[in-house]
């Protein structure tokens, strides 16, 4: 018996590592737009269930080190591996805040994915995604993907062109030059904390 369930829940594991990216993020954000659409808190604004949301269904599907290391830049070599667990805390926090702020924004829009053609042992893939918007222009919002031991994870959300990621680096690399690491590591600790009182 215990075989059995065992070896149902390595096939359910081997089968969410090796979901196509494109297949990852169209079931991901249709099962959190329909709670964002079925829950009364969320329509009336709760900020912490929206959070609560993120955190349970997007959370896993994001390498937030890899994020992290793409926002700091050339200055990622001179974060000591003892900071860099409190660096990435940091930044998912406010990332997880500004994900957080844009789907309670969400009224009714339609996403379109544009599937995904992957050469053989790809390990790199852009997911291509349209959101209409009712009498607004479209807006593009493109996740890039990396295959990790865990399955395919977003290391980085391309708004209209923009990087979300790289577009902190200028303000890192400063912030580092001028106060150094920890000096980074305060002045995100210090937002998260002003955005949540």
């Amino acid at each position: 018996m215990w075989c059995l369930v065992l070896c149902v829940a390595a096939t359910h594991i081997a089968a969410a590592a090796t979901q196509a990216p494109d297949q990852l993020v169209r079931e991901t954000s249709e099962r959190v737009l329909g709670i964002i659409r079925a829950d009364p808190d969320i329509a009336a604004g709760d900020a912490r269930r929206i959070a609560e949301v993120v955190e349970t269904y997007l959370l896993g599907h994001f390498d937030f080190t890899s994020m992290t290391r793409l926002a700091v830049g050339k200055n990622w070599r001179r974060v000591a591996d003892a900071d860099k667990p409190a660096l990435v805390k940091a930044f998912r926090t406010l990332l997880v805040r500004t994900y957080s702020v844009a789907l309670a924004d969400y009224r009714d829009q339609q996403i379109r994915y544009k599937p995904v053609t992957l050469e053989p042992g790809a390990r790199r893939a852009v997911v291509e995604t349209t959101i209409a918007q009712a009498g607004n222009k479209p807006i593009s919002m493109n996740y890039r993907m990396a295959l990790t031991p865990e399955g395919w994870k977003v290391y980085d959300i391309i708004v209209e062109g923009v990087s979300l990621v790289i577009n902190y680096r200028s303000l890192f690399n400063s912030t580092v030059e001028s106060a150094g690491v920890g000096g980074l590591i305060r002045m995100l600790q210090e937002k998260n904390a002003a955005a949540a009182g």
